[in-house]
């Protein structure tokens, strides 16, 4: 079973880059997008095969979260119980096996920057907070199905020195703050999730799977590995591959993200 992710930043603009054609080859079985951007109504036609499962959100341009399956899903839920439930940053599908879920966190901001950025940190961290509740209460509910779980998307957070590039000059950056860190090595308490693409290349830098559209990011390979996936004990032990999809060259990003995937050994139910 194949999965990957991808933050779109904006799927209108992913598809003229490309995005079909990355599909169309890496072929998954399921498929979380972030940063759709885009009203139910206007995402072009580059589903096709897939069942998909979109929360537009409430703010025009922005966020939107989607599931695209090969199967149908049993059930759709879009927001976790939160504030920012109707801002479109979370969508959960129950499928054959597995509840799998889309995620786009905020992207926050570092505190000590004046007013609006203590508001975009301070929303952050409520998110967070309240996401960590959430959490284990959704793989047990899984679980009590005879599902495993499985969350992926953008966190927003590089969790250690090896998820970026420069972590030296960024340690009061968001995304990489102390309490950021902290709350994301929390999520992966025992026999909760595991950080599959991290468990599938423990010594190695990255793979990273941001990088600023700015300056030389790119061509430097300066970048950030801040989109996961996630999943319960027993499906993480299966995965027997995994990583980014790094664009060949600047001129060929389908956005400033690279999809992430992991190919676990096992066969999707019919």
């Amino acid at each position: 079973m194949l999965v990957a992710s991808l933050n779109a930043n904006g799927i209108r603009a992913a598809a003229r880059r490309g995005f079909p054609e990355w599909l169309a080859r890496r072929n998954p079985d399921i498929l979380g997008v972030q940063e759709m951007r885009c009203p139910e109504a206007e995402i072009p036609d580059v589903f096709g095969g897939y069942h998909l499962s979109y929360h537009q959100g409430n703010l025009p341009g922005r966020n939107g979260v989607a599931l695209a399956t090969r199967k149908p899903p049993a059930a759709v839920r879009r927001g976790f119980g939160h504030d920012s439930d109707g801002e479109g940053r979370y969508i959960e599908v129950d499928l054959p096996g597995v509840t799998v879920a889309s995620l786009y966190l905020p992207k926050g901001d570092a505190p000590e920057l004046g007013d609006a950025a203590k508001q975009r940190y301070d929303r952050k961290m409520d998110f967070m907070a309240a996401f960590a509740g959430y959490l284990p209460k959704a793989a047990a509910a899984a679980a009590g199905h005879g599902r495993e779980f499985l969350v992926m998307g953008d966190f927003n957070i590089a969790n250690t020195n090896a998820d970026l590039k420069n972590w030296k000059a960024n340690q009061k950056a968001s995304g990489f703050l102390p309490e950021e860190r902290d709350w994301f090595t929390a999520l992966l308490a025992p026999g909760t999730v595991i950080d599959v693409v991290r468990a599938l290349h423990p010594e190695q830098p990255g793979p990273y799977s941001w990088w600023s559209w700015r300056g030389k990011a790119f061509d430097n390979d300066a970048g950030w590995r801040i989109d996961y996936q996630l999943a319960t004990p027993v499906l993480a032990a299966q995965a027997i591959a995994g990583g980014t999809d790094r664009d060949a060259s600047y001129a060929a990003r389908i956005s400033d993200h690279a999809p992430v995937w992991v190919e676990y050994g096992l066969t999707p139910s019919p």
